[in-house]
């Protein structure tokens, strides 16, 4: 597997998955574009990839600001001409319900980050994909499944990114642009610490998949680049629940 002069863009690259799938790409030879909010951290990531392939290109981005989404496209176009790989892995956890009265406005920031972004990113990119007949990955949630009061916002934003993702697929494949979706199981990343939730809470949660396994951020890195690769053409579509079977 190779992806020598494939420009990969990677949003929420500073930490746990989206940081692994970076690295995974550098190593494989890809021009990196890292994305994420936190400088220090993003910092890591691109010395990471440096060490193992090519220096990324590091674009600090909110993501839900609509003019810095677009800098992310514009910044990658001006620097390496093309995009072939979209990876759509920003996301956040947030909790709140009907009864403590959160859900609205829990379900708006999640939303604003887990959902808007993807659909912008994605019709942005597209322009490009179609001429280097690229593909979009979108990392969702097996939490699409998890029906926890708390967890309703966070739930319904990955069962809607989910279904934007065959609805793109369809979309998109007669232009030769794949789209996949992987829905991991339980990971223990940063997302969990961001929204103040302990491992022993994310053992607690029922995620309907065969294990309730704490799953490795390499373990979908892996995953993401055979999706990826040109060798799978055939496949779109598609969401993959990735558990540790």
């Amino acid at each position: 597997m190779s992806f020598q002069n494939k420009v990969v863009i990677v949003t929420g690259a500073s930490s746990g998955i989206g940081a692994a799938i970076a690295l995974s790409f550098a190593k494989e030879g890809a021009d990196v574009v890292i994305v994420a909010r936190n400088n220090e951290k993003l910092k890591v990531t691109e010395a990471k990839c440096e060490m193992v392939g090519k220096k990324p290109l590091k674009v600090l981005a909110d993501i839900s600001k609509e003019d810095r989404a677009k800098s992310i496209i514009d910044q990658t176009i001006d620097k390496y001409g093309k995009i072939d790989i979209l990876i759509n892995n920003a996301g956040i956890v947030r909790f709140g319900n009907i009864i403590d009265g959160k859900i609205l406005s829990v379900y708006d920031e999640i939303m604003s980050i887990n959902l808007r972004p993807v659909i912008h990113l994605t019709t942005l990119a597209t322009p490009y994909l179609k001429k280097t007949k690229g593909n979009i990955i979108n990392i969702s949630s097996a939490g699409a499944k998890v029906s926890h009061p708390s967890f309703l916002s966070y739930a319904l934003s990955k069962y809607a990114l989910n279904l934007f993702g065959q609805g793109a697929a369809l979309e998109l494949a007669e232009h030769g642009v794949r789209v996949n979706t992987i829905s991991p199981g339980p990971v223990i990343t940063d997302i969990w610490k961001n929204a103040n939730f302990s491992l022993e809470s994310v053992k607690g949660l029922d995620f309907k998949i065969p294990l309730n396994k704490i799953l490795k951020p390499e373990e979908i890195a892996t995953l993401v680049l055979f999706l990826a690769d040109d060798k799978v053409l055939s496949i779109t579509g598609l969401n993959y629940l990735a558990e540790r079977l």
